[in-house]
């Protein structure tokens, strides 16, 4: 069987920084969310909530979901106006921590919170799924499946299905889609394996994510409309892959290994056919965490040189560009990874000043869950 794989950052140092079940990157320097507009080249930070804040969900307007760090050192979910602009805690299920992951074009957004009380510890510390209201208004909790201790979403489409998944206190999770507006939870099943997270869901409730094969190896999934039939995405020829986001045509992104043992992001054509390598720097490593209706994806790269940069891609993942080439943050910092992208070219951005020293992923249930996240479009020119 293979071992649990995170997402791997081999220019950062990962340290154990847990607060409360969930994990936030420690920097030496700021961590800050940006939205990036790849039409006017404009660069804004919605703010903070008081610390350090991560960037995930973006929607149709440039509103920006993610985590930011108060002053209490907990971390809580956030959302930002439309076009990144301002920055409101969305608050918790009633414990100390939240994060938001997934939003869709009504302001919807799903991730994960500590409840305030819990028949077991490990419940109260994990955490609960939880979807909002239209602009993040109300918090709640979706449950966990058959009795599971915790549940975590990350994506929902616009008619408020979502997707993520649900552990037990011992045992492999499951991905799980609700129906409309979170209602219901129900398990997508697996690979014929045992283990399986669902990661993005486009409008017909195609549903993305990964899960353990007969043989042990993790696969990159899709499912038919509403979550219904599973099928293996395979690989870029090594033994894993994972898959990260969808769009509206059923073109999935993520990142696989390839024969040589490296980790390559990849695309796919409409309805999950093909699995295209994007490549990546000479010598290093990719990965793709977003894609929009035109097939323009965003990811991160590494190489020993460099370290992480963020990237982005032309229509259909032709010409994978590093973002620091177009934009840069404020105060001479980097851009390491693009989350996601909408249709207007706005990509939300993690940006650190000055280069990172040190890293933590801090993921809620690091150690359960196995897994580290319309106007003109710009035409990116190729490397």
């Amino acid at each position: 069987m293979k071992t649990a794989r995170n997402f791997k950052i081999p220019s950062l140092i990962l340290v154990a920084t847990v607060s409360g079940g969930f994990v936030f990157p420690a920097f030496a320097e700021q961590v800050t969310s940006y939205l990036v507009d790849l039409n006017t080249r404009r660069v804004t930070s919605p703010g903070t909530l008081g610390g350090n804040n991560i960037p995930w969900g973006i929607n149709a307007s440039g509103q920006v979901v993610g985590d930011s760090l108060i002053p209490s050192g907990d971390s809580h979910a956030f959302i930002t106006s439309p076009n990144g602009v301002g920055m409101t805690d969305l608050g918790t299920l009633g414990g100390a921590n939240s994060s938001a992951r997934g939003i869709n074009n009504s302001g919807q957004v799903v991730g994960n919170s500590q409840p305030t009380a819990s028949k077991d510890p490990l419940t109260s510390y994990f955490g609960h799924a939880f979807i909002t209201g239209p602009n993040g208004v109300g918090m709640t909790d979706l449950g966990t499946l058959n009795g599971d201790y915790i549940s975590f979403a990350f994506g929902i489409n616009a008619s408020g299905q979502v997707v993520g998944y649900s552990k037990p206190i011992s045992g492999y999770a499951h991905a799980f889609i609700t129906g409309p507006n979170g209602v219901g939870m129900t398990e997508l099943g697996s690979l014929t394996g045992t283990f399986s997270e669902a990661y993005g869901i486009n409008d017909s409730g195609q549903a993305v994510g990964y899960s353990y094969t007969a043989s042990g190896y993790r696969h990159a999934f899709m499912t038919g409309p509403n979550g219904a039939d599973m099928t293996d995405l395979g690989t870029l020829g090594g033994n894993d892959s994972y898959a990260t986001g969808i769009n509206a045509s059923g073109q999935v992104v993520g990142y696989s290994y390839t024969a040589s043992g490296d980790s390559h992001a990849f695309i796919t054509g409409p309805n999950g056919v093909g699995m295209t390598d994007l490549g990546g720097p000479t010598g290093g490593t990719s990965e793709a965490w977003g894609i929009n209706d035109s097939g323009q994806v965003t990811g991160s790269t590494w190489t020993a040189a460099n370290g992480n940069r963020a990237f982005i891609t032309g229509p259909n993942g032709v010409g994978m560009v590093d973002l620091n080439s177009l934009v840069h943050p404020s105060g001479g910092g980097i851009f390491i990874i693009a989350h996601g992208i909408n249709n207007m070219g706005q990509v939300s951005a993690i940006g650190v000043v000055p280069e990172p020293e040190s890293y933590a992923l801090l993921l809620p249930g690091l150690a359960l869950i196995g897994f580290v996240a319309r106007r003109k479009k710009i035409v990116v020119p190729s490397l």
